[in-house]
């Protein structure tokens, strides 16, 4: 992994490929517990760039904001996430996932209130909030993993269809 600084960082995939390849594991177990609960998958790529937000992530957002438009997402509802309460651009459903996304992110800032867990509840089934937290769980894993190595945006492409 190359980076623009003047440290070069660890190679995690070559220098630990069993861990990654089970981090990849992990992902595709995530992605199908999502589907199997039909969560629908504008939700995930939105609480992936939610979450790569507030972690600061260059490289996931840059990841996650083409896998979305890839997708069909409007740039207005990308535009706003950051200040996605504010806007009437997402729905209950997606506002709970959101609020839920956000609460595990930020879990060192409160845990995840009662008040949250609750709202997530409401809109989705248990398969469904077991889903959003496995989602979340692994993006801000991926997170960390691309700031720690300085990861370089830019040049992902989303697979074709």
């Amino acid at each position: 992994m190359t980076n623009n600084n003047s440290v070069s960082r660890v190679a995690l995939k070559k220098i630990t490929p069993d861990v990654s390849a089970a981090m990849g594991s992990l992902h595709g177990a995530a992605v199908s517990a999502a589907q199997d609960a039909k969560v629908e998958p504008e939700i995930l790529e939105l609480i992936r760039i939610r979450a790569s937000q507030l972690n600061g992530c260059a490289f996931c957002l840059d990841m996650h904001t083409k896998d979305a438009r890839a997708q069909g997402e409007a740039e207005q509802r990308i535009y706003a996430l950051n200040a996605w309460r504010e806007t009437p651009f997402f729905s209950d459903r997606e506002r709970a996932a959101l609020a839920l996304a956000e609460a595990v992110t930020l879990v060192h800032d409160g845990q995840v209130p009662d008040a949250v867990y609750a709202e997530a509840a409401e809109v989705f089934d248990e398969a469904q909030v077991a889903a959003l937290i496995w989602a979340t769980t692994v993006i801000n894993a991926y997170n960390r993993i691309a700031i720690a190595t300085r990861m370089v945006p830019g040049a992902y492409q989303p697979a074709k269809k």
